[in-house]
């Protein structure tokens, strides 16, 4: 029996509103970060892996016959040696294990993890040439720090900064920018040491040294890890500088023209759509002189510590809201958790409060964000919302970018597929951070952005029952498989469902390229699994054909049975893009 619209509503504000207004009052309290994502039975062997969700797209666990903790290069040497002299399959996990996709899972049972969580110091900083050196374990977080103490900025990277340098190379992971060399981290990697597999007359691993003019550069920046170990990372760093933001929010009708056009005014721009409230948030983000006043933060709320048993609460409201609620219901709830939202500000002036835009600070400070990783373990009276371990948020983030001169009609597609009934965009979209827009520049990397892109984020709902449909999912659906397929899009590598990558590969044009290093450098394909031999063609489908597989993502729809029929969801096409197929629901099925 449906729970009424008022009950509803007030379970799930009590509960949001009171994880929304503590997240300020506990920052400075302690907090328990993310778990170590690999854990195993018997000291370092017998182990599993998962990523920080505590699960991949598939609900699978990986299994791994050991880990090891390699704490310096020569360690690491002896690491890859000790599974290419047998032949073991090996994938490298990271100190958070942050992708969504499979890439860290070695196959089957018997392979190692190498895990980069102590290879995480500066190796060396030449501040006269601007260059710093880590190890490839190190977070961005301690990286950028440890630069601007050196006069040192990191000119652009993700909004995270609990990625390490290695694994956000490996994916491509970006934030906005078209200026210069642009938005991914990777554009800024002059030096690689990465250690590979090599025949027994080498002592089964070598060191190979990749400087700014070597021709396998552009493959090791971004690997997806199927090359070998990331040993050392070296950048090329900028003069300390500090960046002026201030947020604009506005009606959405002239979205269309803005996208085009907006990346090109702001070095550091991004958009943001709040598709259910018709309005568009800009950001005006630029670059002044470190003599410019002020020391702002930037310290977004989903990255903030939150008491663990109001989490709990929050996602019990939520589950009530997608399962048993109206639209009505997740409407009105939506509209006052997004008014909760943007009272808790996404920056402060001074570190502590915000006073008003625009904001000042220190690119460091600046650049990403995450301080629920900041403080020591408290037992989880506080958390990361994700954190597996208190069931806390859980949740899709679809990731694709789609070409920069594709982007207005894209755009325009997005907004009439709104316009048929912008109360479904309640429900299939987190209304607390909307869509994202950012952009990146072409890349010469063999698996970077093939030209100047526009990348979207959308995070959305994903429930703990396997096959669940969640309410109006038809509707991100169609917008990825439009941008996929419409507008020639790619996924995120470390981002999306598996039919997101399905043909995906066949849009990178240096791909050949890139699989002829991999030949050379990991001849037995000894760093590769099942998923990366999937997304790179290699061999295999990532689609999963199965019963309710287009509902978790695996499949895009054929028949009936790939979503829920039995509580009414069947295959349809799309309501825009006619070509796409999607779960959508029939109340009087």
């Amino acid at each position: 029996m449906k729970m009424t619209m008022s009950r509803v509503q007030k379970r799930a504000m009590e509960s949001l509103l009171v994880v929304l207004s503590l997240g300020v009052l506990v920052q400075l309290a302690g907090c328990s970060p993310p778990p170590d994502p690999v854990m195993c039975t018997h000291g370092t062997s017998n182990c599993t892996i998962t990523n920080t969700y505590g699960s991949f797209t598939d609900r699978t666990i990986c299994r791994a016959a050991k880990v090891t903790y390699p704490r310096t290069e020569q360690e690491l040497v002896a690491a890859v040696a000790a599974v290419a002299s047998t032949k073991q399959k090996v994938r490298v996990a990271t100190k958070h294990s942050h992708s969504i996709p499979k890439l860290a899972c070695p196959g089957g049972d018997d392979g190692t993890i190498i895990s980069t969580a102590q290879l995480n110091r500066t190796v060396r900083v030449d501040a006269a040439k601007r260059l710093m050196t880590v190890e490839s374990g190190m977070l961005l977080r301690d990286l950028v720090e440890a630069a601007a103490a050196a006069g040192l900025s990191l000119p652009h990277s993700p909004y995270w900064h609990g990625l390490t340098i290695g694994g956000l190379l490996s994916t491509g992971a970006h934030g906005s920018s078209l200026w210069g060399k642009g938005g991914a981290a990777h554009e800024y990697v002059v030096g690689l040491r990465i250690v590979t597999p090599a025949p027994a007359s080498q002592g089964f691993a070598v060191v190979r040294e990749l400087g700014a003019d070597h021709p396998d550069l552009d493959a090791a920046k971004v690997s997806l890890g199927v090359l070998g170990v990331i040993s050392h990372v070296t950048l090329a760093m900028q003069p300390l500088f500090k960046r002026s933001v201030t947020l604009v929010k506005r009606d959405d009708s002239d979205f269309q023209e803005q996208v085009a056009r907006w990346g090109h005014l702001h070095e550091y721009g991004d958009i943001t759509w709040l598709p259910h409230e018709g309005k568009v948030i800009y950001r005006q983000d630029d670059r002044v002189d470190v003599s410019t006043p002020g020391n702002g933060l930037y310290d977004l709320p989903l990255f903030r510590i939150s008491p663990t048993r109001d989490l709990i609460d929050a996602r019990t409201a939520e589950e009530r809201l997608q399962e048993n609620g109206t639209d009505t219901a997740r409407c009105e709830a939506a509209q006052q958790q997004a008014a909760a939202s943007e009272r808790l500000n996404i920056f402060t002036n001074d570190g502590v409060s915000f006073t008003g835009y625009p904001v000042v600070g220190y690119q460091h400070h600046i650049q990403a964000s995450g301080t629920c990783l900041n403080s020591p373990e408290d037992g989880l009276l506080t958390s990361c919302a994700w954190d597996p371990r208190i069931q806390g948020s859980f949740f899709d983030n679809s990731g694709f970018s789609i070409p920069l001169s594709k982007a207005p009609a894209f755009v325009a597609d997005m907004q009439l597929l709104r316009n048929l009934n912008p109360d479904l965009f309640c429900s299939s979209v987190d209304v607390r951070i909307g869509v994202l827009l950012r952009y990146v520049k072409a890349s010469s990397a063999y698996l970077g952005k093939p030209e100047d892109s526009i990348g979207v984020d959308i995070i959305f709902y994903r429930s703990h029952t396997e096959g669940m449909p969640r309410a109006h999912a038809d509707m991100v659906d169609e917008i990825e498989q439009m941008a996929l397929h419409k507008y020639g899009g790619i996924p995120h590598w470390g981002k999306s469902r598996n039919f997101a990558f399905d043909g995906a590969i066949t849009k990178y044009p240096k791909v050949h390229e890139f699989l002829r290093v991999k030949d050379r450098y990991d001849p037995e394909g000894l760093f590769s699994n099942e998923w990366t031999n999937k997304v790179l063609g290699i061999s295999g489908s990532p689609n999963i054909i199965k019963k309710r597989c287009a509902i978790e993502g695996l499949c895009v729809c054929s028949n009936n049975s790939h979503c829920a029929p039995e509580q009414g969801y069947f295959c349809r096409p799309g309501k825009v893009y006619k070509e796409a197929r999607v779960c959508s629901f029939f109340k009087n099925y």
